[in-house]
């Protein structure tokens, strides 16, 4: 076995170009492997993270289309589409937030508006919510404060900004106390917030901030609010809660069957779970679309094989003629395809982690969390993907070696 590994091996050095071309093929594929599984994990992390920077004992609800799953994609097709679901409102709120396992709670209402202030305009989302935000939320105060209760009962016309609108808006110049426009009506700008960075493709650092019946009476008109995030006293009773708060909301609205319900209730336990979920259904797509390389890489060790075969008849017949076995012949092609694909694995691997590695540093540069995370499964699923394509696209070149008669073969030359 020694003496047809090396014969093997000296073929492969006999031929470089040919060698190389072949295994470059096998490289690419493992690479995007590791890459795939890599990156997958890495932005994985990076939303779970965000996720968490939210608290872990937050528990959210929010609209929903009637007759639609919460997480189904014909719920948010419909309020692409303009579907707006009103039933939701502050008194309903107020009640979860007498649950006994809710220590508070904040709401949140949308809107995009034109905000302006001297020569400067921008269109901006205007967020409504209750002073309770700023406690919850990772967004905290820089200068000046966030508004009160009472602002919000009195439908004051004061105003936080995030850190890059103020700085859109103001430049150098101090926004405490400054007068700007939302819409046509003036404001006063009492406080900045912190910048807190993008948030499931959400800008929080473009935000305006207003007290929400500000916004629900003197803005847009309405009377209903879009979502409510409370805070459980205990995490451990997230279940237990979520179905309470399902319960009021059914008794609230009048809904006798949950299909009709047109309200969600998402814990953060699910929230993760769903994370889980989509990412790791993205992943064996891509590792899939990734394993297509890998079948191209071994299509060509099979060609180069059979050609190889062709090119070496007469050297197979009279190794044959001299006493060759079979088995001597058949491992000796057999190895030279393994050795194919074991180099290009290795290779491969590296240039993956490599190729990783800059993704996660890149993203960091521009100021994302991202991890560099190698997860171990993905070497074991390149080594298996690496053996699989050697023996199965090495194994029949080969065994049309082994088979070839010596007096046919020697007759060739």
């Amino acid at each position: 076995m020694i003496t047809t590994f090396n014969i093997a091996l000296q073929s492969l050095k006999n031929n470089k170009t040919r060698t190389v071309l072949t295994v470059l093929g096998i490289v690419v594929g493992i690479a995007a492997v590791i890459v795939v599984m890599s990156a997958g994990e890495g932005l994985k992390a990076l939303m779970l993270d965000q996720l968490e920077s939210y608290g872990s004992s937050l528990i959210q609800i929010e609209t929903k289309v009637p007759a639609t799953g919460k997480n189904s994609g014909s719920n948010a097709m419909s309020q692409a589409q303009g579907v707006q679901i009103t039933t939701l409102t502050l008194d309903d709120a107020k009640a979860i937030g007498k649950l006994p396992n809710i220590s508070r709670y904040y709401v949140m209402l949308i809107d995009q508006e034109i905000v302006s202030y001297l020569d400067q305009q921008k269109s901006v989302n205007i967020l409504g919510t209750l002073p309770a935000y700023e406690e919850m939320s990772k967004t905290k105060i820089k200068t000046g404060r966030f508004f009160t209760t009472d602002e919000d009962n009195e439908l004051a016309r004061v105003v936080v900004l995030g850190k890059k609108l103020a700085d859109k808006l103001f430049g150098n110049q101090d926004p405490l106390g400054q007068q700007i426009k939302i819409g046509k009506a003036k404001y006063q700008v009492i406080g900045v917030m912190s910048e807190a960075g993008a948030s499931f493709g959400f800008d929080f650092d473009q935000l305006a901030y207003i007290p929400v019946q500000t916004l629900q009476k003197l803005v847009i008109g309405v009377d209903h609010i879009q979502t409510v995030t409370a805070n459980l006293i205990d995490k451990n009773k997230e279940s237990e809660t979520a179905a309470d708060i399902s319960y009021l909301l059914q008794t609230r609205h009048e809904i006798s069957e949950p299909a009709k319900e047109d309200f969600s209730v998402t814990t953060m336990t699910e929230a993760k779970a769903m994370i889980d979920n989509i990412f790791n259904g993205i992943t064996l797509l891509l590792i899939a679309i990734a394993g297509i390389s890998l079948l191209v890489g071994g299509v060509g060790i099979m060609n180069i094989m059979y050609v190889s075969v062709s090119e070496r008849t007469f050297e197979i017949g009279l190794r044959k003629a001299v006493g060759a076995k079979k088995y001597q012949v058949l491992w000796q092609f057999l190895f030279e395809a393994v050795i194919l694909t074991i180099i290009g694995g290795i290779l491969g691997i590296i240039l993956g982690i490599i190729i990783a590695f800059l993704i996660s540093w890149v993203a960091g540069f521009f100021g994302f969390s991202w991890k560099f995370i190698l997860p171990p499964q993905s070497i074991a699923i390149a080594f298996g993907f690496c053996a699989s394509v050697g023996l199965l696209f090495g194994y029949y070149p080969a065994r049309q070696a082994a088979n070839m008669h010596p007096i046919n073969a020697l007759r060739h030359e």
